[in-house]
């Protein structure tokens, strides 16, 4: 991988594996160039989820990539604007284990790998 990612963590729900990666980053190409580089590593993930905040332009976006509108995109992006951060990206990479969480079981599964995955704000 050449994308260096500044923190990573994982956790298991209902035995679906959530790994989440902080990329601190400035422009959208530092953003695509990381997700195919973790499509390429992840080939059997079945979604990867993330969102960012740039300072410079301005710009925010949160992406689903699949799962139910506004469980998973919308929420990285809450944690992040919470914490107030910009010049950052969240990925979640999620294999479905089997067992479907529900729309509140998601929201929570990527709220909680976000805050995770920003706890020390570098």
């Amino acid at each position: 991988m050449n994308v260096k990612f500044d923190n990573v963590t994982e956790f298991i729900e209902k035995k679906s594996k959530f790994i989440g990666y902080r990329l601190n980053c400035q422009t959208v190409q530092e953003v695509e160039s990381a997700l195919k580089e973790l499509w390429a590593e992840h080939k059997k993930a079945t979604h990867i989820c993330y969102a960012y905040s740039l300072k410079n332009p301005f710009l925010e976006k949160a992406v689903d990539n699949g799962e139910p509108n506004s469980t998973a995109g919308r929420p990285i992006l809450s944690v992040i604007q919470k914490k107030g951060l910009s010049d950052v990206c969240v990925f979640v990479v999620r294999y479905f284990g089997g067992i479907k969480l529900g729309a509140g079981g998601l929201v929570r599964a990527y709220t909680k790998l976000a805050s995770e995955v920003l706890k020390d704000n570098k």
